[in-house]
């Protein structure tokens, strides 16, 4: 169950999100231009959200951040159905079956 920790925590995610540029990333994968099938983990809008979601799927996997908390406040399903696919071409390329798994095991709980 979520408490006072996991708000401030969210709060903060929220801030480096913003930091990182979040919100022009997550603007970016949603256009209608945009086609998951061609991006690669290289270009800025989703490696910003790969890596933003690897790290709350990493803080929920330990137990550090309430995922039911998570999964209320963002739709990390659909953010990984937008910049996934860019992520499993990387594993492949690059013979790391691990990159992004936190981030794509939080989006099957979704």
């Amino acid at each position: 169950m979520a408490d006072r920790e996991d708000a401030t925590l969210m709060v903060q995610l929220a801030q480096w999100g913003t930091s990182l540029g979040l919100q022009d990333a997550t603007r970016t994968v949603f256009a209608d231009d945009f086609d998951p099938e061609a991006a690669t983990e290289r270009d800025e809008a989703v490696s910003t959200l790969l890596v933003f979601g690897e790290t709350i799927g990493t803080l929920t996997k330990n137990g550090l951040l309430d995922t039911d908390l998570v999964l209320d406040w963002l739709w990390v399903s659909g953010l990984w159905s937008r910049v996934g696919p860019a992520a499993v071409r990387a594993r492949e390329r690059l013979g790391v079956p691990q990159m992004y798994e936190n981030f794509e095991a939080l989006a099957a709980r979704q």
